[in-house]
């Protein structure tokens, strides 16, 4: 298909009267289109399209479909019959009453173009500008962000079902490329384990009986990926996504011991970040984060939260679940940049704050990050408390460090830790530290002969130091109480548009949901503002309203 740019235009005035007929007090959809006006233009979606072919309905149009779509939690099928018979839409869309509108398919294939552009983020972006127009965002001021768990759409697998879904997705794979071949080559008992879907309840309850299937899937998995592979199989076999995701996770569960397949111990798998979970979405990762256990994503809301002012979400940004809070700070600021709409402030909890991204979010972007650091953990020896960090004096213009019993250190060397981050190793002497009393109270090893200490560079340090001396006045506890707000945006973006569980398949189609959801959200509250709809109270039960004062 092919665009030609029309613009949403002026609303028919027939449109205007019969909506103003029916619709008296208004609605979202009407009070969004007087106050904001046409949130999307064609012209801002000729990327998506090709310059020939047969004309396609306007993409600006469709682009608040969709944002409508999750506004009210509709279905395609749903939102592309509000588009033929509601009139608030109508008007919203700037449509004829007598406009048939479209297919429901054509949702599908526009959230395809979307994904292929990262179209979801010009949608989020076109909410903001049209808000930032009426004053109702803007940069400084401060903001505040979150993280919340989405769960994969496909449904989570034990390890078994894991093994024998990802084989039959691989043999219905090929024996749609190659029926003929595959008839030839398989041995029949396949067509008997894995040609219905493979449930739990199908398998023994003993282990040694599950133990003995697990073989048995792991022998045929591999006898298919050799079938594959051999001279007189058809070369596109090999380029299958099914086929390659089963030889990955054949690597993850198998290994061969004295000739024979063997599934590998649960302690000699890959890492979470890098563990198949599902063979239907091969982005989806499980992960923990305390008692919530989860196959899926992570997706992080920020918002603006100034008080007496319409809160809205400025940015949206969804990874995999392994990924941890403390390295999106950066990412978060940087998309915000992208939209001139950094804070002075932001606010988040203790998962994002650490003395780095405090440092980079200042210097990199003028921000000041607040959020609560981690305690600092004393180690222990014989049940004795160990000299923790702050009870050494450092001078790093002389590049050392002093023990409490004035002993000073001999090694000062720059290194990486584990995740690549620079550090200053420090070290005594070990001849200084045997003859010293206090020595099994400086050390938590029964056998360590000299203490050492890893410490941040010297900005970073510093920059810790200051925001642990800030955090215990009573002046930052009390502001930052404003963050807890940001948990209201992720369950009204849970209860209102769906958000802890795709939608879609992978990680691309799963972040351009929550980019729609971001602007319905963003669409909801400014209605509410507007109609001077007041914050919704923390609730709190009957029971704890009664909590004795401590």
């Amino acid at each position: 298909m092919s665009m030609q740019p029309k613009g949403s235009g002026e609303i028919p005035a027939e449109t205007v009267r019969v909506a103003q007929a029916a619709f008296p007090k208004g609605s979202l959809a009407i009070r969004v289109r007087d106050e904001l006006g046409p949130l999307f233009t064609d012209e801002g979606f000729v990327g998506l399209f090709a310059v020939r072919g047969r004309p396609a309905w306007s993409p600006g149009r469709l682009a608040l479909v969709v944002v409508l779509q999750f506004v009210e939690g509709l279905t395609d099928r749903q939102a592309a019959e509000a588009v033929r018979a509601r009139i608030d839409w109508k008007y919203a869309l700037g449509l004829e009453l007598t406009d048939a509108g479209f297919d429901f398919s054509v949702l599908s294939e526009f959230r395809d173009r979307l994904v292929g552009a990262d179209g979801g983020r010009s949608v989020l972006d076109g909410v903001l500008a049209a808000a930032r127009e009426k004053g109702l965002v803007g940069k400084g001021g401060r903001a505040r962000t979150d993280s919340t768990h989405v769960l994969s759409a496909a449904r989570e697998l034990n390890r078994l079902e894991l093994v024998g879904e990802s084989l039959r997705a691989a043999l219905n794979a090929v024996a749609r490329a190659e029926p003929n071949w595959l008839a030839v080559h398989a041995p029949p008992e396949w067509f008997t384990h894995y040609a219905t879907r493979i449930d739990d309840s199908r398998f023994p309850k003993a282990r040694a009986g599950r133990a003995e299937v697990g073989r048995r899937i792991g022998a045929d998995g591999t006898h298919l990926l050799e079938m594959v592979r051999t001279d007189g199989a058809p070369a596109r076999l090999r380029a299958l996504a099914e086929v390659e995701f089963l030889r990955r996770l054949w690597v993850q569960e198998f290994h061969l011991v004295e000739g024979e397949v063997e599934q590998r111990d649960p302690k000699d798998r890959p890492p979470g970040a890098k563990r198949l979970v599902t063979p239907y979405d091969p982005d989806a990762r499980g992960s923990v984060k305390r008692d919530t256990f989860w196959d899926g994503f992570k997706v992080h809301l920020t918002e603006t939260c100034e008080p007496g002012q319409v809160h809205l979400v400025t940015n949206v940004t969804t990874t995999v679940a392994t990924v941890p809070d403390d390295r999106m700070a950066a990412e978060v600021h940087a998309g915000l940049a992208t939209r001139d709409l950094l804070p002075d402030e932001h606010w988040v909890d203790t998962g994002y704050a650490n003395s780095g991204a405090m440092v980079a979010a200042d210097r990199d972007h003028g921000v000041a990050l607040h959020g609560p650091l981690k305690a600092v953990t004393v180690p222990h020896a014989r049940g004795e408390a160990v000299f923790g960090q702050d009870a050494f004096t450092i001078d790093w213009d002389n590049q050392h460090v002093t023990c409490p019993n004035g002993i000073t250190s001999t090694q000062w060397h720059r290194r990486r830790s584990e995740d690549g981050l620079p550090t200053v190793r420090v070290r005594f002497s070990p001849a200084d530290c045997r003859t010293c009393p206090g020595l099994r109270q400086c050390v938590s090893s029964p056998k360590a002969q000299r203490r050492e200490i890893n410490l941040r560079p010297r900005d970073e340090y510093e920059a810790l130091q200051q925001a642990r001396a800030l955090q215990r006045t009573d002046e930052w506890k009390d502001r930052y109480k404003i963050r807890a707000g940001v948990e209201g945006t992720v369950s009204q973006a849970v209860q209102a548009c769906g958000l802890r569980r795709s939608r879609y398949h992978g990680l691309p189609k799963t972040s351009l949901q929550h980019q729609l959801t971001g602007a319905a959200v963003n669409l909801i509250r400014i209605d509410a503002w507007l109609t001077g709809k007041p914050h919704a109270p923390t609730r709190t039960s009957p029971l704890a309203a009664l909590r004795p004062a401590a």
